[in-house]
């Protein structure tokens, strides 16, 4: 073999290397697209799942609340409602008054002023009519 026939032997052996190489390398990147594709496409049922599964979850706990909020409403309510018919009926008796002390006073002085009045009409002899 010439040298020529050597050169061009080698050359087409070079070239078919570099395509080889190209080749190893469009495989590469198919490779890994298609794995990163793949690991894309489980991640995203996987995040919508969890996300639906996180819409249910929210949507109990949301309804839970409301519940609660209900619940926390009429107890006050309740509450309320019980404390206004005590209060109306302290005012009716008397117990709501700031004054209490001031009518305590008060009532002392005329019971003073009555048991005074019953010991000097004790005090007094029976007059007799004739």
């Amino acid at each position: 073999m010439n040298n020529i026939d050597m050169i061009k032997e080698k050359a087409a052996t070079a070239e078919e290397m570099a395509r080889k190489v190209w080749l190893a390398g469009l495989g590469a990147y198919g490779k890994g697209y298609e794995e990163v594709k793949g690991r894309f496409e489980a991640l995203s049922t996987d995040s919508n799942k969890l996300f639906d599964e996180l819409v249910v979850k929210g949507q109990k706990l949301e309804t839970e609340g409301k519940d609660k909020v209900k619940e926390v409403q009429t107890k006050v309510a309740e509450k309320t409602e019980i404390e206004t018919r005590i209060e109306t009926v302290r005012t009716k008796l008397g117990f709501n008054n700031t004054d209490t002390d001031k009518k305590i006073e008060e009532l002392s002085e005329k019971i003073d002023a009555l048991t005074a009045a019953v010991a000097k009409l004790a005090a007094k002899p029976a007059v007799k009519k004739a």
